[in-house]
């Protein structure tokens, strides 16, 4: 399978945060989860992704090109949208379409009208009146009506109602069918990425500290629940990261069948991907 991304040696230093990541390859035809708290690095990557901001240091190669050198090539082919609009408020998905066309050398009129009439959109709606659910339709169609190989999503479901945000995700879908087509998709709506992605990798602190296919997240890891009397017989091999409560502890651990037969007299319940990020984060190592 070929790489949509490939990261090596990336680097980014502020004054009080540094992002490092030794390698990432992201391969075609897969959704990635990108999972962390706010400040974790996620935004930073994303925007290192579409060259808004430099590295430091490091190499990132897009489609197998370098950024560096093809960044207007590799542009072309990325659909976006970020957890702020980029559309001035005064403009209408007419002006929109207007503008892109004269922007991206594949947009797509008539795929763009499309998926307004989907989403309830008129075109002469300007966006300032929208909520912010519509505008994110509107961010959404733009994003995908110029045929773009990788889709870079921050936030795109949030302030769409369930209804909504399932007709996105399944869109999303579609759009990756072919196995050519490529989704990061960062999001606080974790659930979201429990229903699509393939892929998560979690940042924290600048740094990825899980990256594993969403299947071996799901089927594999637990949270194992005990008191504190029960805490000292529990293997150190066996815990991953815990969170001390006030009358018991959370345990998370990567072999739930391993642990249901080993540790008898505790808890061991299925995790989503919010446990283990609040476990991870939160908890002592």
């Amino acid at each position: 399978m070929k790489n949509a991304i490939e990261i090596k040696n990336l680097n980014k230093k502020y004054p009080e945060f540094e992002l490092k990541i030794d390698k990432l390859n992201i391969p075609s035809g897969t959704v990635i989860g990108l999972i962390g708290e706010n400040g974790a690095g996620k935004t930073t990557l994303i925007k290192l992704l579409l060259n808004i901001i430099k590295e430091d240091k490091g190499n990132i190669k897009i489609f197998g090109k370098d950024l560096k050198d093809n960044e207007l090539e590799i542009k072309e082919e990325i659909g976006v949208v970020l957890d702020n609009t980029f559309f001035p408020e005064i403009l209408n998905p007419k002006n929109i379409n207007s503008i892109m066309k004269d922007i991206y050398k594949k947009w797509d009129s008539k795929l763009f009208y499309k998926y307004l009439k989907e989403f309830g959109i008129k075109d002469n709606q300007i966006l300032k009146t929208m909520s912010k659910g519509m505008r994110k339709k509107v961010e959404i169609a733009t994003a995908l009506s110029h045929h773009p190989k990788l889709l870079i999503l921050d936030e795109a479901t949030s302030g769409l109602d369930p209804i909504v945000r399932n007709e996105v995700l399944d869109l999303f879908l579609n759009f990756i069918e072919d196995e050519e087509h490529t989704i990061i998709l960062s999001t606080h709506i974790t659930s979201d990425l429990e229903h699509i992605a393939d892929h998560i990798v979690f940042i924290d602190k600048g740094n990825i500290v899980l990256e594993k296919q969403r299947d071996e997240i799901v089927d594999n890891y637990a949270v194992l629940k005990c008191d504190i009397s029960e805490f000292d017989k529990i293997d150190k091999a066996d815990i991953i990261s815990f969170k001390k409560n006030k009358y018991n502890y959370e345990i998370l651990v990567d072999d739930i069948q391993k642990c249901k037969k080993k540790y008898k007299n505790c808890v061991v319940d299925k995790i989503t991907l919010e446990d283990l990020m609040l476990i991870m984060i939160k908890g002592e190592k």
